[in-house]
C-alpha cells in the first residue's frame, strides 16, 4: 500500500543539517570509468555532507556525488589530463547507467532538503536515507542514527512487477527502515511513495 508524500512532509521544513557553505577551496579529482576519485583534500570533500568512500589514502566517489559535488564548485574533475565540465561528466555517467538520470535528479533532490544520503549498492537499493542531523559512525548506534529510509529510483513509465515489490519491502523491513519508490516524471520531478506491509 502507498502513501503519496504523506510521511514525508517533514522534509520541507527548515532543515537542522546544514552542509558549510563556507568552504572555498576546491578538490581536483581524477575519473576512474565508474567513479571520481580524489587524494589530496579528501576530507573536505567526505566530512562535511559525508560524500563518497574512504579507501585508504583515497576518497572514491560515487557518479551521483561527483555530478552535484562538481556542479556546486566543491570539486573539479580530470580525465586523461583534461579537465571535464559537469555535462561531459553527467554524459558519461549516463553510458554507463541508463538509469543514471532518474538516479542523479532523486539524489540532488534528496541532499537539496538537507538530508543524510549514502548509496545503496550493498543494500540493493539506489540510496540510503538517513535523519538530518545525523553523524555517521562505526559500532553501536542509536534508533535515530540507522538508515531511515531506503530509495529507488524509477522513471514514470516503469512498470513493477508484485516479486519486486515483495522483495523490496523485505529488504526495507530487514533493516528497519522505510521503503520509498521516487518516480521522476518526464519534466524531471521526483515524487515520492512510502510502500510498507500491511497485515490483516
Amino acid at each position: 500500500m502507498s502513501k503519496k508524500n504523506k510521511e514525508l512532509e517533514e522534509w520541507e521544513d527548515k532543515p537542522d543539517y546544514v552542509e558549510p557553505e563556507q568552504i572555498k577551496e576546491i578538490i581536483d579529482t581524477q575519473l576512474e570509468e565508474s567513479k571520481v576519485v580524489a587524494w589530496k583534500g579528501s576530507e573536505k570533500i567526505y566530512e562535511p555532507g559525508y560524500y563518497g568512500k574512504q579507501i585508504g589514502d583515497r576518497l572514491e566517489l560515487a557518479m551521483v556525488e561527483a555530478c552535484l559535488l562538481l556542479k556546486r564548485g566543491r570539486i573539479r574533475v580530470f580525465s586523461s589530463g583534461k579537465q571535464i565540465n559537469f555535462q561531459e561528466l553527467y554524459d558519461h555517467a549516463r553510458n554507463l547507467d541508463r538509469r543514471f538520470p532518474e538516479r542523479y535528479r532523486v539524489y540532488e533532490d534528496l541532499r537539496e532538503r538537507g538530508l543524510l544520503v549514502r548509496t545503496g549498492f550493498k543494500f540493493g537499493c539506489d540510496f540510503r536515507v538517513y535523519e538530518r542531523g545525523v553523524q555517521l559512525k562505526k559500532g553501536p548506534k542509536s534508533a535515530k542514527e540507522h538508515t531511515k529510509w531506503i530509495v529507488f529510483c524509477v522513471p514514470e513509465d516503469y512498470t513493477l512487477s508484485f516479486q519486486e515489490l515483495s522483495r523490496s519491502v523485505r529488504l526495507a523491513h530487514n533493516i528497519r527502515a522505510r521503503m520509498l519508490w521516487a518516480v521522476v516524471d518526464n519534466e524531471g520531478d521526483a515524487t515520492y511513495y512510502i510502500i510498507q506491509r500491511m497485515k490483516p
